[in-house]
């Protein structure tokens, strides 16, 4: 089983700390944010990974090939350009491919309690891609219908609407929060290239686009608990977090 972990962001909410380091290697508990996220996809059984690479990528691939995890981790090199999170899959799609079966996509800067086997359990036959969800609280939400596909996204902040479904009303449909977990089937490549999507763009963009055409379902996970390691307060709360795992 394949699994990609984003790693190539600027961290740029977590200055000052991201001028000299990047954001993978930012320590929670002694450890770099990428150690407890690689160590957590290989006892979900995960066999390879694929990391990719921007910000100081020197230093992400120093500090792999100086640890040795037990499995073979593949670069995604993006130090040309960082292409977000839908041109990185896109990127990747070499070291991904081949694969007869869905991979994960986890970013480097989540630490949860999540059975990743439940996901993986959760995720239907016809998806293009499950997305891990919750009720957290914030200003933008994606938005699924009864059978929780997803059908657009909101920003209640401002009553912006995103959807290919016109006039959606989101006060009728759940409202949740993606936690930047997924699981995507190897069919998204075929997806991007017929939807036209190419070079830098954001997942949330095609995923918006898209899933009037194509099943993309939410996924809540009971009693998930997950710290968004992204904010310089949120670093205590993360090292909270590791001590109750």
């Amino acid at each position: 089983m394949k699994a990609m972990i984003f790693a190539a962001g600027l961290g740029t909410r977590l200055k000052p700390i991201t001028d000299t380091l990047p954001k993978a290697l930012v320590p929670v508990g002694g450890e770099p944010l990428l150690y407890h996220v690689i160590t957590k996809l290989k006892a979900a059984g995960y066999t390879e990974l694929v990391i990719n690479v921007h910000h100081f990528a020197g230093q992400i691939r120093e500090y792999l090939a100086t640890h040795d995890f037990g499995l073979p981790i593949s670069i995604s090199d993006e130090t040309d350009e960082l292409l977000e999170t839908g041109g990185g899959i896109a990127h990747a799609k070499d070291l991904i491919l081949p694969t007869g079966e869905p991979f994960l996509i986890h970013n480097v800067d989540i630490l949860s309690n999540l059975d990743i086997a439940w996901l993986r359990s959760q995720t239907r036959p016809e998806a293009l891609s499950t997305l891990l969800v919750s009720q957290r609280e914030t200003s933008r939400y994606l938005l699924f219908d009864g059978e929780m596909r997803l059908v657009g996204w909101t920003n209640v902040a401002t009553g912006e609407v995103r959807s290919p479904y016109p006039n959606l009303n989101p006060d009728h449909y759940h409202k949740l929060a993606f936690s930047g977990i997924h699981n995507v089937s190897p069919a998204i490549f075929e997806a991007f290239e017929k939807a036209g999507f190419s070079g830098r763009f954001p997942i949330m963009d095609f995923y918006i686009q898209e899933c009037k055409n194509y099943p993309i379902y939410g996924v809540m996970a009971r009693d998930l608990k997950l710290v968004d390691v992204g904010k310089l307060d949120t670093l205590a709360q993360a090292e909270e977090f590791l001590q109750e795992l």
